[in-house]
């Protein structure tokens, strides 16, 4: 190889080594430049899908063993409705009433049993389902007052003041129990002197109670309920 041919080799081998040197740059400069394009354009990282890490839709919501919530507890089988991911959930309870109740006093035994339930700590087996509950504790009570539909059921808390979540829980978990008036409404009351209102659990409180809370309208009094007047009106 003569000097020219040798200089000739490195050369090329120079150049060659300066345009990779040139090019890697290139693209890793390319990289900050595509994120900030897709920030640009309301892309997050962060969604994109990944193989690290539980997926946030993995939450049981359902029991081991049917019965499993309460065990073999004496008492009136009732089913209450608690919170589990954005939905409501019925789980299998008991509750005890009198004997020899009827009327409105079974009405609100049922009702005093059906909140005691709701607002108790999830069970051992409802926990590892990953259920919970919004109903605070320490809620009670009564029967309807002079002037109140009949089958009201009077709050000591107001329902204006429990949380959409827990509200929801006491509306549907009432809706499908004997603690309903007559007519299956569920007629709710404070203990304030404002009037009572009726309350419905439809499918959408069921599945995003968070955002839907349950529809309510007026309800009628006893003395226009006793002359057959509508006193129902839709807000």
């Amino acid at each position: 190889m003569t000097v020219r041919t040798a200089r000739a080799v490195r050369a090329a081998g120079t150049a060659g080594t300066v345009r990779a040197v040139r090019r890697r740059p290139g693209r890793l400069l390319a990289l900050p430049v595509l994120a900030v394009l897709l920030a640009g354009c309301g892309i997050r990282a962060t969604e994109v899908p990944t193989d690290f890490g539980p997926a946030p839709s993995r939450v049981r919501c359902s029991l081991a063993e049917p019965g499993a919530a309460t065990g073999a507890a004496a008492g009136v089988a009732v089913r209450v409705f608690l919170l589990c991911g954005s939905s409501l959930v019925p789980v299998d309870r008991t509750v005890r009433v009198p004997d020899g109740a009827r009327g409105a006093e079974r009405r609100v035994a049922v009702a005093r049993g059906l909140l005691s339930q709701l607002a108790a700590p999830p069970s051992a087996a409802e926990t590892e389902a990953r259920y919970t509950t919004d109903v605070p504790g320490g809620i009670t009570v009564t029967g309807p007052r002079d002037g109140d539909p009949g089958g009201t059921l009077r709050l000591s808390t107001a329902p204006d003041d429990l949380t959409s979540y827990a509200l929801a829980q006491v509306v549907c978990t009432f809706a499908d129990s004997a603690a309903v008036a007559d007519d299956g409404a569920v007629v709710l009351g404070g203990p304030d002197d404002r009037a009572a209102r009726r309350y419905a659990c439809t499918d959408e409180v069921r599945t995003r109670p968070g955002s839907n809370e349950p529809p309510s309208a007026a309800a009628s009094s006893a003395s226009s309920a006793a002359t057959g007047t509508t006193g129902t009106t839709a807000d």
